[in-house]
């Protein structure tokens, strides 16, 4: 038994939910019993080629310990890097787009800015549909939504069964305006259906109804293109889950924070590119509730990237647009622009199996290349031979190499030692001790300065965030990047290696709408805008309803409003009930106050517009408990498993740091740093100057000096 659970079995008539991440190097599970709060963990390697190779392994490892538990599951929670990989890794399916004549290089026209002005080798990503496979037809639909030219039938079914002979698997369509008028994109649907029955088709008025041509096309795009794979995968998985005897609900995270039946998930897979991700933000959310900090950053560090969000008064930032498959890696408008709402999280950095190497420069590079589970880091054993950052990390005395994941992987210390030897200490003419303590401190410095910046950007303060670590190599760096932030203190929930789980217990079920019509505030007809609002409800209502679920839906609505010429908007909520009964003078001051909130001042005499109209649909959500520590041991050097030499970057050598057994631990246990603390899925790193805390739910505090 690990982290917080207790008991020797599950009770056959408790709530059972398990969490299942997948992430680029490994598979992380996080069952819960939601009766008594009793949570079992497992990590196992990713299956890169099929994920749900792993995910079968780790449930019936987790069955070895609770027998018959994957029958009495209620839910699982499923998190996946599919679709983005697939994006990134260009192994979605052959996708054809069609759309209005005359816009047919839309995706590659973009929003015609150079995203690094002064290199002239600046590349743009490519399309995911290629330009021979984007197809024009004749038809057009003005601003307002009337017909000015009639979708010619015939034309368009040519169009179609050219797609066909041309051996496109999904067709997306995006038509001009059609977020006004749908008549075109749904006439065309039914043409496919008839034209192309096996293939499958994404139109944009049911992905994103929303103004933007490129950002519009570019998502529908990415949604065909990863929709056959994701359908596919998520029809094998529910059929894995139920030959192993899995018969409760299978519900999968959406990239703005909450869940969504499996259903969904298939039909709108651009809605998931940022699924793993996404949960550790909302477990950082959590912690921010839990403990009243207001100002926390959540550091989630794996084996492939790094990623951190700076949460505000308890609440993760949802931003509408993002970029994903970027050409440079850090260089915003170098990728593919996806407009669907996502947790405001950013990449800072690399990962554990990020690959250490020396530039064409002659300097230190670390990542973005990863080892991955296949081969992995060198000291895996797996055929592995270039070094990373666990490699390092292993080396300087951080990881323990008979404890890693508890034992059950020896790691081989002398491989990984002779590999950063021949692979970055000689090429650049430094020491042995240089170049891994080089990794790991570079590492530390790039997270940090993007952390910074990202903070920054937020109007927050790094010398006053609360740092939360999780992931199995946060921890490992958390206390270095927090020294580099200046940051007063940090926190390492129990089971932090698959502390990103956690966060699929305490995300709604929800899914939000989107839909633009373009009104001047003072000539707005308020009684259809409530019908908009309501027809959006209604398709909210059958997304959620799409899993079985028969509980009630509440809604939240919000406009997005500017001033009239403006490019960019601001959202504001609505109050609930009748959006018609509502007066304009309202809906105006409540945009002055969020504006001048935002940008310091407003103006009160220019016209606003409405742009685009907004809905959430939620279904009640499932508070998490966490269970407390029963304080049973209180003997701080029974926990005490000894020492071991480890490397400081202050004294520059290797000092002794006392290690500790994290499942020994108990409430109120105090002890100073240098220290490391070990648990099966991750270890604590606690440097000199710094004391640690063990509180009441087993929460780590470390307190910097």
């Amino acid at each position: 038994m690990r982290g917080w659970a207790r008991k020797e079995l599950f009770d056959s008539d408790t709530v059972m939910r398990l969490g299942v991440d997948v992430g680029g190097t490994f598979t992380d599970f996080v069952l819960l019993d939601d009766e008594t709060g009793d949570i079992r963990v497992n990590k196992c390697l990713t299956t890169s080629g099929n994920p749900s190779d792993a995910i079968e392994q780790g449930m019936l490892e987790l069955q070895q310990t609770a027998p018959n538990v994957i029958a009495e599951l209620d839910e699982l929670i499923h998190g996946t890097t599919l679709v983005i990989n697939a994006i990134i890794e260009r192994k979605g399916a052959r996708t054809g787009l069609i759309t209005t004549r005359g816009f047919r290089d839309t995706l590659e026209l973009g929003r015609e800015i150079r995203y690094a002005p002064y290199d002239i080798f600046a590349e743009f990503p490519q399309p995911l549909a290629a330009r021979h496979l984007r197809l024009e037809v004749n038809e057009r639909v003005r601003a307002d939504g009337s017909v000015l030219q009639p979708l010619d039938h015939a034309e368009a079914c040519a169009v179609v069964r050219q797609l066909v002979e041309l051996g496109v698997e999904s067709i997306a369509v995006c038509l001009l305006n059609s977020f006004e008028n749908p008549a075109h994109e749904l006439a065309l649907k039914d043409i496919i259906a008839t034209e192309a029955p096996g293939c499958s088709v994404s139109i944009s008025y049911e992905v994103l109804p929303q103004i933007r041509e490129y950002e519009r096309s570019s998502t529908t795009v990415a949604n065909a293109y990863v929709k056959p794979l994701t359908d596919k995968y998520l029809t094998q998985l529910s059929g894995r889950l139920g030959a192993l005897g899995f018969g409760g609900r299978l519900f999968i995270m959406l990239s703005s924070g909450g869940v969504t039946s499996v259903e969904t998930a298939a039909e709108f897979p651009v809605r998931i590119i940022e699924s793993g991700p996404t949960a550790a933000v909302i477990a950082g959310q959590y912690f921010s509730h839990l403990f009243e900090q207001p100002e926390m950053f959540c550091f989630d560090m794996g084996g492939t990237t790094a990623k951190s969000c700076l949460i505000q008064d308890g609440v993760a930032g949802v931003v509408q647009t993002f970029e994903v498959g970027r050409v440079q890696r850090f260089r915003k408008g170098s990728g593919l622009a996806i407009q669907v709402p996502v947790v405001d999280l950013m990449e800072i950095g690399a990962g554990g199996g990020s690959i250490a190497r020396v530039s064409r420069m002659g300097t230190l590079q670390v990542g973005p290349e990863s080892a991955g589970s296949e081969p992995g880091p060198i000291c895996y054993g797996h055929g592995g031979s270039r070094p990373t950052v666990t490699d390092a990390d292993l080396l300087l005395g951080y990881l323990d190499e008979n404890y890693f994941l508890g034992g059950q992987m020896q790691l081989d210390k002398t491989a990984a030692r002779r590999g950063v030897e021949e692979k970055v200490a000689a090429p650049l003419g430094v020491s042995f001790l240089q170049a891994v303590w080089g990794i790991h401190d570079l590492v530390n410095e790039t997270m940090a300065a993007a952390a910074k910046t990202h903070i920054a950007e937020k109007g927050g303060n790094p010398n006053l965030v609360t740092l939360a670590a999780l992931g199995g190599a946060g921890p490992v760096h958390a206390f270095g990047l927090a020294r580099k932030l200046g940051a007063p203190r940090m926190i390492v929930p129990p089971n932090a290696g698959v502390g990103s789980a956690l966060g699929f217990f305490t995300a709604p079920r929800a899914f939000d709408l989107v839909r633009s019509h373009k009104t001047a505030l003072d000539k707005a007809d308020f009684g259809e805008i409530e019908g908009l609002f309501r027809e959006m409800e209604a398709e909210g209502a059958r997304a959620l309803r799409m899993g079985g679920t028969q509980e009630s839906i509440t809604f939240s609505r919000s406009v997005d409003v500017r001033f009239v010429g403006q490019g960019s908007e601001t959202n504001v909520d609505v109050p609930d009930g009748d959006f018609g009964a509502i007066e304009q003078k309202v809906v105006r001051a409540e945009f002055d106050a969020v504006y001048e909130k935002l940008y310091g001042r407003t103006y009160p005499n220019s016209p606003v517009e409405f742009v685009n109209f907004r809905v959430r649909a939620g279904l009640p959500v499932k508070m998490l408990d966490l269970p407390k520590m029963s304080g049973k041991n209180s003997d701080l050097e029974a926990a005490r498993k000894g020492e071991r030499l480890a490397f400081s970057g202050r004294a520059r050598d290797f000092v002794p740091f006392s290690v500790y057994d994290r499942y020994r631990l108990f409430p109120g246990a105090e002890f100073a740093g240098p220290a490391i603390i070990e648990e099966r899925e991750s270890t604590v790193i606690v440097g000199g100057a710094a004391q640690v805390t063990v509180d009441e739910f087993g929460f780590l505090w470390i307190e910097l000096e």
